[in-house]
């Protein structure tokens, strides 16, 4: 049988693919912007027959009714990986809860919490290509793990999606329906960094030497680096996440993957998102490989890269070198995703350092982001034995292997100056710092 039959065998509507669900199944939805829209669509739409279905996700891109809507309270439950703005509006709701995890062992440890079982995998893809063959393109996050472990593949065909070389290529035979759907490509707006992010930026890039493979991630301090890093040359990119903010250092010779030690002249992603200029690039460059996240991200990967830059954000750190990236105390903000992964990689890299850059107040101004402790019920993104180098607008505090008496005047030194003093008579006064004045 011709690839072209087989693939004509198994397309199917969204009504049909959506109706092979069950009551009580579990559903690995395609992450960030390898969401397949007209399935989750669909599955709101006939949310009535249906009762207690989990679905997995991570970092939801779009509002969608399945997830935001009162009413779908008792037929679908989301266990997710990393919010997004949807996921924090809806979580008193109680109708989504966090997953906590690294990102190089989400999906098996996602599976094994199941007993290894999975009852669809629902994803996007590419048409087939002239061989038959087609690309899962944006990304796989968890996506082939998760299609070998489904018992039922369901992938929503969306041609205007790129054509992406790596893990995402597969064979039909692994698909059990198609559905097309030519749904618009999620896209990001460009970000212009503010004062303190450019300051931050700029701190930053003093790290950053020619030869280096650098892990961005998303937002106004990863370009602010760039603009600061132009003028670097042979710099190499393995990076959970592949975003626009690599396109100005490509176009201005920065960026050549020339000098990576781990797959030198290519450009090492798990997923993109960004705008259709990245998604252009994407398609058409033949150096790009988007390769599966337990590869990419497990440490002892990343760290084959010498002179590794993993740089990743922050909402506080305290005085021991705790980092906090997840949540606001108790109230659950986003995840650990691969943040710990990546600044883990890039320490035991030779010559390579972790970076974790925050601003240094938060609310305005009224708050330290620099703390003695952490608030009351944080997650520990980053362990204190973990920290290397806190960056804010004030500078840089190289805390590896630092005690912690010294580690808490280096942080003091790059926090707000209105918080300098408060955080050290804290410290004092509460033992982290013992000074016999305040016993």
């Amino acid at each position: 049988m011709s690839w072209q039959q087989e693939y004509k065998n198994k397309l199917i509507t969204l009504e049909e693919a959506v109706g092979k669900v069950k009551s009580g199944m579990t559903i690995q939805i395609g992450i960030a912007a390898s969401e397949p829209v007209g399935l989750l669509e669909e599955l709101a739409r006939q949310k009535d027959r249906l009762e207690n279905v989990t679905l997995w996700t991570c970092l939801p891109m779009r509002s969608y009714d399945i997830f935001m809507k009162p009413e779908m309270e008792g037929h679908f439950f989301n266990e997710n990986w990393f919010y997004g703005v949807p996921d924090r509006q809806v979580h008193p709701e109680g109708r989504v809860s966090y997953t906590p995890n690294n990102l190089h062992g989400a999906a098996i440890d996602k599976l094994a919490g199941n007993g290894g079982q999975l009852d669809i995998m629902m994803g996007t893809c590419t048409p087939p290509n002239n061989e038959g063959l087609i690309s899962l393109s944006m990304g796989v996050v968890v996506e082939r793990e998760m299609i070998d472990a489904a018992d039922m593949v369901i992938l929503e065909v969306n041609p205007l999606m790129p054509w992406t070389e790596g893990d995402t290529v597969i064979p039909m035979s692994k698909v059990d329906y198609f559905v097309e759907n030519p749904a618009p490509l999620i896209t990001t707006p460009p970000v212009v960094p503010s004062e303190v992010e450019v300051q931050i930026g700029q701190h930053i890039a003093r790290y950053i030497d020619d030869g280096c493979t650098i892990q961005l991630g998303i937002g106004g301090v990863p370009t602010a680096i760039a603009e600061q890093i132009a003028d670097r040359r042979h710099l190499g990119v393995h990076t959970e996440l592949l975003v626009d903010g690599y396109l100005p250092l490509i176009k201005s010779g920065a960026i050549d993957n020339s000098r990576k030690t781990l797959h030198p002249g290519k450009y090492v992603a798990i997923f993109a998102i960004g705008s259709q200029e990245l998604y252009d690039f994407m398609g058409e460059s033949k150096d790009v490989r988007i390769m599966r996240g337990s590869y990419v991200n497990d440490p002892y990967v990343i760290a084959k890269n010498d002179k590794m830059i993993s740089i990743n954000s922050a909402i506080q750190v305290d005085v021991m070198g705790q980092v906090c990236s997840q949540s606001i105390g108790t109230r659950h903000f986003s995840g650990t995703g691969g943040q710990l992964d990546t600044h883990r990689g890039a320490v035991m890299s030779k010559g390579g350092r972790g970076i974790i850059a925050l601003r240094s107040t938060a609310k305005k101004g009224t708050i330290s982001t620099i703390v003695p402790t952490l608030a009351p019920g944080s997650g520990v993104t980053v362990p204190s034995q973990d920290v290397d180098t806190i960056v804010t607008e004030y500078g840089s505090a190289e805390l590896r292997g630092l005690c912690v008496r010294d580690r808490m005047e280096a942080l003091i030194k790059i926090a707000h100056p209105a918080f300098r003093d408060s955080i050290r008579e804290d410290a004092h006064r509460l033992g982290i710092v013992p000074d016999k004045r305040f016993f």
